[in-house]
């Protein structure tokens, strides 16, 4: 987060923003947590590291959680005549922009994978996203080692370019994580009118997810700039850990009703979309030579790769987005 510009914080003129974000990232925070009690009651067989992963990004949450409100009771509460004392630095208010870094990583490192499954292994387009990933954290820790060697709001603004820096580099890997995923989504449509119909869904929870924490990492920027001198900014910042997580837990949360979609006539149609799609190009190119076999071809793929799920039983990590089809007997396993 960045340093106001003004010496001394007043709860007249700035914490009143701080204390909507709080009240706002404690909202989401109950809805995280509901997701979380979700998760796992309705996927007790996913595997056990999408389960730490789940549990790490709620601890971190409520670590988050309890660190802007410990802040906004200092300063509204416990300090509110004192204003000397609120023109120093509390450290929790420090301490939040790493747990903010963590949650943030963490879900992006999740995001990120799916663009490595989803591109093939495309190294460069990974590559890069894991550059504006690690950098965040970077940024993040940097900024938060800095700032406790710190007393003043005063003393805050010389860290003001790091951590514009934080939301610009944020923002930017939103974006690209949310550009990638829907590009190769929208690559992965088979022709099929329920597959196509979950990949639709996809590519809404998948935008949904790029968009709502880039507006909020953006607005936190602008915030800064153009109100430099309140705290309006965290209004923002609070709640960009808790859309994060959010964004994670409802993607996973959706898996049972995104297959539902392909058993609405009682079909029950397994495939991985990395897989189906790679399946499709050759029938394509076969199309123009054979149209008239074009179906057949087709349905034998289909059939083959429903066969091979029901006889290997992979447990191969696969998201929602890679493997969204699966039947029920291996639906626990993302």
């Amino acid at each position: 987060m960045s340093a106001a510009e003004e010496p001394h914080i007043t709860v007249d003129n700035t914490m009143g923003a701080a204390f909507i974000g709080v009240i706002c990232a404690a909202s989401l925070y109950g809805v995280s947590c509901v997701q979380t009690w979700f998760y796992f009651n309705r996927y007790p067989g996913d595997l056990w590291y999408i389960k730490c992963l789940v549990a790490i990004v709620w601890l971190f949450d409520s670590i988050h959680q309890a660190l802007i409100s410990h802040t906004v009771y200092f300063y509204v509460v416990t300090n509110f005549n004192n204003v000397s004392e609120q023109a120093n630095l509390v450290w929790s208010i420090l301490l939040e922009v790493l747990f903010n870094g963590l949650i943030g990583f963490v879900v992006q490192s999740f995001l990120t994978m799916r663009v490595w499954k989803m591109s093939n292994q495309n190294k460069p387009l990974t590559v890069l996203i894991v550059l504006f990933v690690l950098g965040e954290l970077t940024c993040s820790v940097a900024f938060t080692i800095s700032s406790l060697k710190l007393v003043t709001w005063t003393d805050l603004t010389h860290l003001k370019s790091l951590s514009m820096t934080v939301n610009v580099l944020g923002a930017v890997a939103d974006v690209m994580i949310a550009a990638g995923l829907f590009y190769f989504l929208h690559r992965s449509r088979t022709g099929f009118k329920k597959s196509d119909t979950m990949i639709s869904k996809l590519i809404m929870f998948t935008v949904s997810t790029g968009l709502l924490t880039s507006i909020c990492a953006v607005a936190s920027l602008l915030s800064i700039l153009i109100w430099g001198k309140t705290l309006i900014y965290v209004a923002f910042y609070f709640s960009l850990g808790r859309l994060y997580s959010n964004s994670l837990l409802a993607t996973l949360n959706a898996r049972k009703s995104i297959r539902g979609l392909n058993d609405e006539d009682g079909g029950n149609v397994s495939f991985s979309l990395q897989t189906f799609s790679n399946k499709l190009r050759p029938s394509r190119r076969n199309m123009k030579m054979a149209p008239n076999q074009t179906n057949i071809s087709i349905k034998i793929d289909t059939t083959q790769e429903l066969i091979r799920d029901k006889a290997t039983k992979e447990k191969d990590f696969e998201s929602d987005i890679t493997d969204v089809g699966r039947s029920e007997d291996t639906s626990e396993a993302v």
